[in-house]
């Protein structure tokens, strides 16, 4: 399965979206295969990495993120679940899961409630170590601000106005997959 093209078929009629998710995922990518090879302990799959990482943020084009150059009708806080729905219609279904639990350090069912995030009320938290990993990178990049990485306490900063629970499992990533 080439990731690219699958990305491609998506996005072929919204070429500026399309160079933003790749340029963005290509970072989470690199970050993230990074982090497997940095710990082969951990025993990750690493081609699932890369294509998971490559289309974790397929859902966007069906958002309303016009920065990004996103026209469509969703709230953004639903393009995983957006691009879960995409994969899993591609027979991708580990790479689905990994598009639906990948919004902040993933989402809770209790996080969902309590700021009534238009969301089935579900839990959307990153289980396998890929999931994780690839969750972990994604937050040192944004999609619009393409030309810089985050630090490490920009994150935190940002992760604590949702709440501490998403600060503690990032500390937590942090300490397994530091590079």
């Amino acid at each position: 399965m080439n990731p690219i093209e699958l990305i491609h078929k998506y996005y072929k009629d919204n070429p500026e979206c399309e160079q933003i998710l790749l340029t963005h995922s290509k970072q989470v990518a690199d970050m993230a295969l990074a982090i497997c090879d940095a710990h082969p302990e951990l025993r990750m799959d690493r081609n699932f990495i890369y294509e998971a990482s490559m289309l974790h943020d397929i859902g966007i084009i069906q958002c309303d993120a016009p920065s990004i150059f996103c026209h469509g009708t969703e709230h953004y806080i639903r393009h995983g679940l957006l691009g879960g729905k995409i994969l899993r219609s591609e027979g991708l279904l580990k790479h689905a899961r990994v598009a639906e639990r990948h919004t902040g350090t993933g989402l809770t069912v209790d996080q969902i409630e309590r700021q009534q995030l238009p969301l089935p009320h579900q839990d959307f938290s990153p289980e396998t170590l890929e999931e994780q990993a690839i969750c972990y990178a994604d937050k040192f990049f944004s999609k619009t601000h393409l030309d810089e990485q985050k630090s490490y306490e920009r994150i935190l900063k940002s992760l604590d106005w949702f709440g501490h629970e998403g600060v503690e499992r990032f500390q937590q990533w942090h300490e397994m997959f530091a590079i």
